[in-house]
């Protein structure tokens, strides 16, 4: 599990079938072999490693479902690494689980802020509500807005310097993890209404 707090800003050194090498250090203080690392949010497992990067496989399932396909050497990604059961949970219940991928559409300045629109997908846009949370390439943040088509959320100076979304452009693909609290709501509404 994690928050979508996003640790560290990490910097893609290999990208090969099914294997990913990625620059860090605050990431790897205290990693070893077998633990989970979100890169722009999707759970990997730590393969192998040095004092300055990690790699991790990437099975085929995971690049139909996210960006990680997408990346290229010297490309930067947000990282996090996985919750233990005393620390907070500053952002929110974020499993590291992509279930698909959004288009942006757009960077708008507001004061300090920096509005970032999304085109997204219907299946994804049903779990997400105002004020509700979304995961984006693993940063945890709060919608503003949801059209049948888009969603847009405000990025605060901190989410501005501290990971990779603005170093992106309109039309580049993100990964969206929705709410899990929505999912189950909905699986059990679905129970209660098939036995109806």
């Amino acid at each position: 599990m994690f928050t979508g707090i996003v640790e560290e800003v990490g910097e893609v050194l290999e990208m090969g079938a099914g294997v990913l090498r990625i620059r860090a250090e605050r990431v790897l203080a205290d990693a070893k072999l077998g633990d989970s690392i979100a890169i722009n949010g999707v759970d990997l497992t730590v393969a192998d490693m040095d004092a300055h990067s990690f790699v991790a496989n990437v099975m085929p399932e995971t690049y139909r479902r996210s960006n990680l396909g997408q990346l290229q050497v010297g490309q930067r990604v947000n990282l996090e690494r996985s919750v233990r059961p005393t620390d907070r949970l500053s952002g929110h219940i974020v499993r590291g689980v992509v279930e698909g991928v959004a288009t942006i559409e757009s960077f708008t300045r507001e004061a300090d802020a920096v509005i970032a629109r999304f085109r997204t997908p219907s299946e994804l846009l049903r779990y997400m509500a105002v004020k509700g949370p979304v995961c984006i390439d693993g940063a945890s943040l709060t919608i503003i807005e949801k059209t049948a088509t888009s969603f847009a959320v405000s990025l605060v100076q901190y989410t501005q310097e501290n990971t990779c979304l603005l170093g992106k452009q309109p039309g580049d693909a993100v990964n969206i993890e929705t709410d899990i609290i929505a999912r189950y709501v909905e699986t059990l509404l679905e129970g209660v209404r098939d036995r109806r």
